[in-house]
């Protein structure tokens, strides 16, 4: 079935255009019809400040008063956006003998053009319309489209704007021209404006247009390393939805959410590589060589890791191995755990009147839990976020109580965090080995200790109330074991940074 309005984009650039209507809703459409060059005229009685700002700019001309016929004389295009129907209508009658299209905002029925839902990425643009049946329908397209499409795609099509002559005067085979665009679109040039690195691309595209002709049909692999988030598919970004949908080969781990996986190209080839503490997993080395073998063979390969690829998953390690190799990656973060878990549980991670920094820690590196510097780590006024720890309980209790740390710290155990099924086990460290066996608590899991830990009980607000010790409303004060400091000493206390130890990460 052929559609019933005919679309088209018109260059309003230095052209009369008439908006009858000066309130909120004709204030949209002014901005609108500016950004598109418009010499705009807006007739009104009355004019909202923004569009008076604008007549004293000079960027509008201002008809005071009543809609007359009249004030269509000489204009291309004529918008009425009243709260009253009978001068809309009065528009649109005008308007149709004069022979100039109209738009009557919230009534097709008396408009002979629409304004569509639009997806801007100037110099691309797109617009998407219902007819003016469905609008909201049109803004849902538009919505989806948002999530999809790079900002990139911008400064690319300025680009290719530029390089245009040159490239049909080295391609004037119609054919091959467009592979080549193909190969531009699916290779290094996209990737470098995707980086922001616009003279690099320039001076890329230059040189792919001297390339022997076989280079065309030559695809180019590359790797994106994704922060897949804590699990929840809500939680990814908007970029990591992007690289998803384009992927090729997704290689990824074990802690990686179905849901998650559903989001990738249903034609992508997904492999797991998880690796599991304590278990069977697949080498690093094995997931460096997938790497390389699937982007030689011309793939876009997604390395799609739970959380954040350089939070304690050896993104790091992977982006050394693919600049070795001369493999193009790029890196797309995610929602570490620590963030992710602490948000749904309730607890802040820092708090102006109870912690002033924040250290992430691991039990899996090169050192473990035996080299943390632990009296560090028992100091008060800061929160521990503690990654795949749930084996490393009593070692992390034992440790921190024999440091000096008060066995009335709060923590708070968040098991799935921001799953449906998540579950939090709230108490205090002297009963925190009793409390996660008590309540079974598996991985994953992550390890709040802290004051602001003892918010949980009051301030959570996702999933079922926290299990275990009774919560308390406000933070209470926690023992510091260093000796009481006054004056200068206290604020260069506070100032002075303290040495992370091993495996861990502070922010202060």
């Amino acid at each position: 079935m052929s559609t019933r309005l005919f679309p088209m984009f018109a260059d309003l650039r230095d052209r009369p255009v008439l908006l009858v209507g000066g309130g909120e809703v004709a204030e949209r459409k002014a901005r609108l019809l500016l950004e598109s060059g418009a010499r705009l005229t807006v007739g009104a009685p009355e004019l909202t400040s923004t569009l008076h700002e604008w007549l004293a700019l000079g960027r509008i001309t201002h008809l005071p008063g009543r809609f007359v016929p009249a004030w269509l004389q000489g204009q291309r295009l004529v918008v009425a956006a009243t709260d009253d129907d009978a001068i809309n209508r009065e528009v649109a009658a005008a308007a149709e003998d004069c022979n100039v299209f109209v738009n009557v905002v919230d009534d097709a029925s008396l408009s002979t053009f629409q304004v569509p839902a639009i997806v801007d990425r100037a110099p691309l643009v797109i617009a998407i319309s219902s007819g003016g049946v469905a609008p909201m329908l049109a803004r849902h397209v538009r919505e989806r489209l948002e999530a999809t499409l790079e900002h990139s795609l911008g400064p690319l099509a300025s680009l290719l704007d530029a390089f245009r002559s040159r490239i049909r005067a080295h391609f004037p085979d119609l054919p091959r021209r467009r592979r080549f665009y193909e190969s531009l679109l699916h290779g290094k040039v996209a990737r470098l404006v995707e980086q922001a690195r616009l003279a690099d691309a320039s001076a890329a595209l230059a040189s792919a247009l001297v390339s022997p002709p076989a280079d065309i049909d030559q695809r180019q692999g590359h790797v994106t390393l994704v922060g897949a988030g804590p699990g929840n598919p809500e939680l990814l970004t908007l970029a990591a939805l992007r690289a998803l949908s384009t992927a090729d080969v997704v290689l990824h781990d074990r802690l990686v959410h179905p849901d998650v996986l559903a989001k990738a190209r249903r034609d992508a080839t997904c492999i797991d590589v998880g690796k599991q503490g304590g278990g069977l997993h697949v080498p690093q080395e094995h997931t460096h060589r997938l790497l390389l073998e699937h982007a030689r063979a011309g793939a876009h390969v997604v390395r799609l890791k739970g959380g954040d690829p350089f939070v304690f998953g050896r993104g790091g390690e992977e982006i050394e191995f693919l600049h070795a190799h001369g493999i193009a990656y790029r890196v797309v973060p995610g929602i570490t755990a620590a963030l992710a878990c602490a948000a749904h549980a309730g607890v802040p991670l820092t708090h102006r009147d109870h912690v002033q920094s924040l250290r992430l820690l691991t039990a899996h590196c090169n050192t473990g839990y035996s080299e943390q510097d632990w009296a560090s780590l028992a100091l008060g006024r800061q929160t521990l976020a503690v990654y795949m720890g749930v084996r490393e309980l009593p070692a992390v209790r034992s440790q921190l109580l024999a440091h000096g740390a008060s066995p009335e710290l709060p923590f708070a155990l968040i098991e799935n965090g921001s799953l449906a099924n998540q579950r939090t086990v709230c108490g205090t460290l002297g009963k925190l080995v009793e409390l996660a066996s008590l309540h079974t608590v598996q991985s994953p899991a992550l390890l709040i200790l802290g004051p602001t830990a003892a918010l949980a009980g009051s301030l959570h607000w996702f999933g079922e109330p926290p299990l275990g010790h009774e919560a308390i409303a406000t933070a209470p004060a926690v023992h510091d074991p260093r000796p009481a400091k006054t004056g200068m000493a206290v604020m260069r206390s506070r100032m002075a940074p303290t040495r992370a130890p091993a495996g861990a990460a502070t922010i202060a």
